[in-house]
């Protein structure tokens, strides 16, 4: 018998039936849903609606649906809709008619609102143990291969030179960003919504607060219908999931193309690679490339959520059925994609070799011998003038800027018309100065700033970083 059909007459048709029920995902929500009842019946209890007696036989019925479903023993009724109903009727199997009380006091729209909240509480924690064995395995990787000399890019062109620790320390500041916003999502989604009924409140004496504390909520909500109809923290959980995917998918992007034989500076593993069905040569980066994939899911996810928000009118309405499944799916989306990156990462292989020779090229080292001539009194713009001239006439040479000769170097300065830099032309040393700057590990010592990519700097980083991750838990 449908638990709610007292008002009804005739049967429902197959077809609604078939299309509103949604057990087959909200029994996700089924040990979450059987936490808020044993909190509730408790508080039930504390209210005198349920005599010590009735108390003891629900919580012990409850007591062993949870078992049951831990242990996967539990059928499932599709007649039934929804994971709420079906918890009910297999408790009414347990106790009797004493099941019938378990709903007093209490709607499936507080309900379900204070189900979804212990269930995203409880992702977020697994989703942060799964982000800090992200960046372990980044951390580890950046201790392996941290010397390498990686070629720095803007606009996908030469750039500067920068150390591999340092690039994947970039990655690992992503990551803390997505832990903070997952806590800050966590944080505000901690209040409980039971008690506050369909939208009006309980009709009973409840203390919503001693229940909010029994299920480790750190307070109550406090507008009713607010409560029942509040997705807010679905969509502030979808939206850290989304950027968080974003950053798995940039790295993603970056190891699709480090692997590419053209460039060459990391191999992934077997382990984490796949073939082709027709063309024998092929190694795919394919869980790379699957990362990138899923994270349009997920982004398309949040966009979906916010666009079922943003019509629905005070107070619940059925329409929120559909929040569960894009949640659902997200987090489950980036915990297994944390995880097969992380394997991926800690199975790369480096070439150091090849990594160096692209960093030289492309004259990323102008910019630390334009800074070394702003230390010798000329103002950059001119600097970055006679830098600009002289690494014209090094690529005419077919030079690299460390090989250019002191010829060169004085006409750069001579033709800058500037009598600061012309006035250093020929000065003893300045030129062995100026290729030392041009130099890869010139080049890197010289950006010796907080968070700069000189190598002492970047030492500590890493170890700030390991440390941090040392006193993590997961």
């Amino acid at each position: 018998m449908r638990l709610w059909g007292g008002r009804f007459s005739g049967t429902t048709d197959e077809r609604v039936a078939d299309f509103t029920r949604s057990i087959e995902v909200d029994r996700e929500l089924a040990l979450d849903d059987l936490t808020g009842s044993i909190a509730h019946v408790r508080g039930l209890g504390r209210a005198g609606l349920l005599t010590v007696d009735e108390v003891s036989r629900l919580l012990a019925g409850l007591e062993g649906l949870r078992a049951d479903v831990e242990a996967g023993r539990l059928e499932w009724d599709p007649a039934l809709e929804d994971v709420h109903l079906n918890l009910e009727a297999a408790l009414g199997v347990r106790v009797g008619p004493l099941a019938g009380k378990l709903h007093t006091g209490r709607s499936r729209n507080d309900q379900v609102a204070t189900d979804l909240r212990l269930w995203l509480r409880r992702a977020i924690d697994r989703l942060d143990v799964a982000i800090i064995g992200m960046e372990r395995a980044l951390v580890g990787l950046a201790e392996r291969e941290g010397e390498a000399i990686l070629p720095g890019t803007t606009h996908i062109q030469p750039a500067q030179p920068v150390l591999f620790a340092h690039h994947l320390l970039a990655y690992v500041e992503m990551l803390e960003r997505d832990r903070g916003r997952l806590a800050d999502a966590r944080r505000r989604a901690n209040v409980s919504p039971l008690g506050a009924g369909a939208l009006a409140g309980a009709g009973y004496p409840l203390d919503r607060e001693a229940t909010a504390a029994e299920l480790g909520f750190e307070g109550v909500t406090a507008n009713s219908l607010d409560a029942v109809s509040d997705r807010d923290f679905v969509v502030e959980a979808l939206a850290a999931i989304a950027l968080s995917m974003v950053h798995l998918s940039r790295l993603a992007e970056e190891i699709t193309w480090w692997s590419n034989p053209r460039f060459g500076f990391v191999r992934a593993a077997d382990a984490f690679s796949t073939g082709s069905s027709m063309m024998p040569n092929k190694k795919n980066p394919d869980p790379a490339e699957l990362v990138r994939g899923r994270a349009a899911r997920v982004i398309g996810s949040l966009a979906g959520l916010l666009a079922l928000l943003k019509g629905l009118p005070l107070a619940y309405q059925r329409d929120l059925q559909e929040d569960k499944p894009p949640l659902f799916e997200a987090v489950a989306t980036l915990e297994a994609s944390l995880v097969v990156m992380a394997g991926m990462v800690e199975t790369l292989t480096v070439d150091r070799a090849r990594m160096r020779a692209a960093a030289a090229e492309g004259y990323t080292t102008a910019t630390a011998v334009a800074d070394a001539l702003v230390c010798r009194g000329v103002p950059f713009r001119t600097a970055h003038h006679v830098v600009g001239s002289l690494v014209a006439a090094a690529e005419a040479a077919g030079l690299p800027l460390d090989a250019v000769t002191d010829a060169m170097i004085a006409a750069a300065l001579g033709a800058s018309g500037d009598p600061a830099a012309a006035a250093l032309a020929g000065t003893a040393g300045l030129a062995d100065e100026l290729r030392a700057a041009a130099g890869l590990e010139g080049a890197l010592a010289s950006c010796d700033v907080i968070g700069g990519t000189a190598p002492t700097r970047v030492r500590a980083a890493l170890a700030a970083a390991r440390a941090r991750l040392e006193g993590e838990r997961g």
